[in-house]
């Protein structure tokens, strides 16, 4: 009888080395070129409405975008841009303003100066930047302007707004080949070459590379991963990733995770963008915060402290738990904006909240700090793991708010000036 063969052991992959691009700067923020992959948004105010639109740039920018664009759409659009700028500057903030501009960009950077002056990017749609005779032209001034104020520029195409006369080109071409591709396939050429070429114009006219970015935005995921898979292909430009129309709540969350999840993951895009519909009179800073996690569960970046639950079950008695770790989670994240200077490297924290004593105390000592609550027919008591050893056990009814003081005494201790972790004494 034969020896089984030893089993061969199995390599955990991870994300696959960065495509290679050239870096891009946009005001004082690093886009490609190996730089960290970067968080944006977009204002949905009335950007006339100066008040309004740095009160919501602030928000974001406080949230974590690192980029945030608004609309530049008319003249009263573009004269309130500079006072947008200078009203986000008394608050301190310094996020970079990306404009963005369709159909009438090259009439808006033309007349009003100030604008052109105060965004640190321009964003242009190849397809709707101009039409027949007057396209080629009204580039070259978006462009001119982009050269003239030391601005880079977003070449952005879109599935909603394709360039008609490229397409019709190329599907009157696929129909007369031996074997035609789908429609779906021709769009899809259309859209990258509608970026690479509009690129290699915006090159001709005298815009460097290090300026450039493009995107090519669809809103179904499976057209989303094979556009942006032939885009990197063919070029080294800096690349924004995003699933435009992605939807409301949890749909567009799971389409936007799924289509940038995987892109991400083959070392595809140097920028991304959760684009959500908000819910009626909802936050608009939501697509911030699922952008982090993306990034954060992926292994990209780390944004702020985790905070590991379990889903619960028939063994967990009360939500306790659930409270507990979205009163921690919720508690972290308002905190995270004065914490980035006060305790550097909290964002690595892991916390661990979890119900019973199935997996409680084992997540729990896997955490940086965590405690196992009571299940069903468990003893009313909640040990609390530092660092992978038995620290102490709590009781009664302020279990909670007592753990959520040691989560604050640890982080005080572990990563405030004094930088001392909690001594692990034996436990009670």
């Amino acid at each position: 009888m034969n020896k089984p063969e030893k089993p061969s052991q199995i390599d955990v992959a991870g994300p696959q080395p960065r495509h290679k691009t050239v870096q891009v700067k946009v005001g004082n923020v690093a886009v490609g070129g190996g730089a960290p992959i970067v968080v944006q948004s977009m204002t949905n105010t009335d950007t006339a409405d100066v008040a309004g639109t740095v009160e919501q740039v602030a928000a974001l920018a406080r949230a974590g975008s690192e980029l945030v664009r608004i609309t530049v759409d008319r003249d009263e659009a573009a004269a309130a841009v500079p006072h947008i700028r200078d009203g986000l500057r008394k608050r301190g903030v310094t996020v970079p303003l990306v404009g963005d501009f369709h159909y009438i960009g090259h009439k808006l950077l033309a007349d009003h100066p100030a604008c052109a002056e105060a965004l640190d990017k321009y964003r242009i749609n190849p397809g709707n930047v101009g039409f027949k005779d007057k396209r080629d032209k009204q580039f070259t001034d978006i462009v001119e302007f982009a050269i003239k104020y030391g601005k880079p520029v977003r070449i952005g195409a879109n599935w909603g707004s394709l360039d008609q006369e490229l397409l019709t080109h190329l599907m009157e071409e696929n129909a007369t080949l031996p074997n035609p591709r789908d429609a779906r396939a021709v769009m899809r050429e259309a859209m990258v070459q509608s970026a690479l070429s509009s690129a290699e114009r915006a090159e001709d006219i005298g815009l460097p590379k290090n300026r450039i970015i493009l995107s090519a935005k669809v809103s179904a995921v499976q057209d989303l991963i094979a556009v942006y898979q032939d885009l990197a292909s063919r070029s080294d430009y800096a690349i924004h990733l995003g699933l435009t129309e992605a939807g409301m709540g949890s749909k567009g969350i799971v389409a936007s995770s799924a289509a940038l999840g995987i892109l991400l993951q083959q070392g595809i895009g140097d920028t991304i963008r959760i684009s959500l519909t908000p819910e009626p009179g909802g936050d608009r800073t939501r697509e911030v915060q699922v952008a982090q996690e993306l990034l954060q569960t992926m292994g990209f970046r780390t944004f702020v402290p985790l905070v590991a639950a379990c889903p619960g079950c028939g063994r967990t008695t009360s939500t306790t738990f659930q409270e507990l770790a979205r009163s921690i989670q919720d508690f972290i994240r308002d905190e995270m904006p004065a914490w980035k200077t006060r305790y550097p490297g909290v964002e690595a924290l892991n916390v661990a909240v979890m119900g019973c004593i199935v997996n409680g105390p084992g997540e729990s000592k896997h955490a940086d700090i965590g405690i196992s609550l009571p299940g069903t027919g468990e003893a009313p008591s909640a040990p609390v793991f530092v660092d992978g050893k038995k620290f102490r056990t709590l009781r009664g009814p302020t279990i909670a708010a007592d753990f959520k003081a040691l989560v604050i005494d640890y982080i005080d201790q572990r990563y405030g000036s004094g930088a001392k972790v909690p001594e692990v004494t034996a436990a009670e």
